[in-house]
């Protein structure tokens, strides 16, 4: 995706939230601030962290809106739905990845966000909907271990190819990201996954299921794989593997064909703090405010402009980098969420033949 590309659909995301969103109030206001917090729910870890000196202490500073911070479900669709049904509101806020959205949406339970379309302008595209604020982006890329391979696979079709790089390898043993690695490692552009071609991802599937070593199945289990070396190259959450390199792991991430995807603020239909609410989302937009969480999280900023304030040595590692982001593609969710449960039956059944 080059820049132009880029500008151009972050116009068209502008347009989309619509010419009817309401300006977002004024930042600075303290009127009723004293009366007013707001719980906001994240995934816990080094997500509040980041978050508390990105987001919470400094819109508190600003507006007198008081931040309270819990940590919310792994998936919290349940416990949102439960909140908007029940109106018991312990949230007024709360992250929720991309495929989240489109499940709450499909029911009814999101507010508009209403946000100022002039705050949209350097937002990366699908990182704003009318009631969705992206700010963080993470990514399916791979890695391999720079002292049992000197130059590692640079695509999926190196991945695959086991005599130019011999190697243990492993992969997720989920369908999700693996049937588009297998459809790159095909000669498919990222660009022209979906829909996917199942019966052709499959089938580049076979040629490989012989030779990964380990099927992961959770995050912790990728970074110990690397940090290890019981594998040489292998696709994990760009998260975990840079969490792994972090803590001695010589390894090297490889950008090229990775999957990434888009985690957010969303609020409950009928929250009785909307207004602040909305202000809190407004004041999430800002590049320096959204620089600083990368300092606790290797994920990337969806506004840009945030690499204004970002070190070059640490945005190198940054899933939304120009750099990085340039060879990847935005995962179809939509796709997913139609698919997901037959796509998952036939994996499984395709591991144990």
């Amino acid at each position: 995706m080059t820049k132009t590309d880029r500008s151009r659909l972050s116009r068209r995301s502008m347009l989309a939230i619509g010419t009817a969103a309401l300006a977002t109030p004024m930042l600075g206001r303290r009127a009723n601030a004293q009366n007013t917090s707001l719980t906001v729910a994240d995934p816990g870890g080094p997500f509040s962290e980041g978050f508390r000196k990105a987001f919470y202490e400094p819109f508190t500073a600003e507006t007198g809106i008081e931040i309270v911070n819990v940590a919310r479900d792994a998936e919290p669709t349940a416990q949102f739905k439960s909140i908007v049904e029940t109106g018991s509101y312990i949230w007024d806020v709360c992250t929720l990845t991309l495929s989240a959205r489109l499940i709450l949406e499909q029911e009814d339970l999101l507010d508009d966000i209403q946000l100022d379309p002039a705050l949209a302008e350097n937002m990366m595209p699908g990182s704003v909907h009318s009631n969705f604020l992206g700010t963080d982006v993470y990514a399916t890329i791979s890695a391999f271990n720079t002292e049992s391979l000197e130059n590692g696979p640079s695509n999926w079709a190196d991945f695959w190819d086991t005599e130019a790089f011999p190697g243990r390898r492993a992969l997720r043993r989920n369908p999700i990201d693996t049937l588009e690695q297998a459809l790159m490692a095909d000669g498919v552009a990222p660009e022209d996954l979906y829909p996917l071609d199942v019966d052709r991802a499959f089938a580049k599937l076979d040629e490989i299921k012989e030779h990964i070593d380990v099927w992961w199945t959770g995050g912790a289990q990728s970074s110990q794989l690397l940090q290890s070396g019981e594998v040489d190259m292998l696709a994990g959450w760009n998260a975990r593997l840079q969490s792994a390199i972090d803590t001695g792991a010589p390894a090297k991430l490889v950008w090229d064909q990775g999957l990434y995807s888009i985690e957010g603020w969303g609020l409950p239909k009928g929250g009785p703090n909307v207004e602040a609410a909305r202000q809190f989302l407004a004041f999430c937009t800002r590049p320096e405010q959204q620089a600083l969480f990368t300092d606790d999280l290797s994920y990337g900023p969806t506004n840009l402009a945030a690499y204004d304030h970002i070190p070059a040595e640490r945005a190198a590692v940054l899933t939304t980098a120009p750099e990085n982001l340039e060879g990847m593609v935005l995962a179809d969710e939509g796709w997913w969420q139609e698919n997901r449960a037959e796509m998952t039956e036939r994996f499984n059944l395709w591991l144990l033949m």
